[in-house]
């Protein structure tokens, strides 16, 4: 059987995208380069930042992906939001209430959504 466990965004510049990212999962990464930059978070997931310019074969345009994040309450992500918000991302959805459940989505450095959410207590 197969395992997800690992993700890579192209990224336009590394050093720079980590300095967000290690704010925005509240950890520093194991391994820091120029051209490649790894998170390895407590559940297993990795998340690799590569330079796009470097990555054999070359992927489309940087950007693109959408990185979910689940929250515990409408609270917790009204309180992500603020946080993200201070760090000057663009807002794509402000806080809304969806079929799904609470929700919004910035976008990082390189197009990149970011959307943390709290499943509705009943679903449509």
């Amino acid at each position: 059987m197969r395992t997800l466990n690992y993700l890579l965004l192209a990224v336009r510049d590394p050093l720079r995208s980590a300095e967000l990212y290690s704010k925005l999962l509240g950890r520093e990464p194991v391994e820091k380069a120029p051209t490649f930059v790894l998170y390895v978070l407590p559940n297993g997931l990795k998340i690799g930042l590569w330079l796009a310019d470097e990555m054999e074969p070359k992927p489309n345009a940087a950007g693109g992906v959408e990185i979910s994040f689940s929250e515990d309450s409408q609270d917790a992500v009204r309180a992500t939001f603020e946080e993200w918000s201070k760090l000057g991302l663009k807002v794509l959805q402000a806080p809304t209430e969806m079929d799904f459940g609470f929700t919004f989505v910035v976008e990082d450095l390189d197009g990149h959504r970011l959307r943390p959410f709290v499943l509705a207590d009943n679903p449509r």
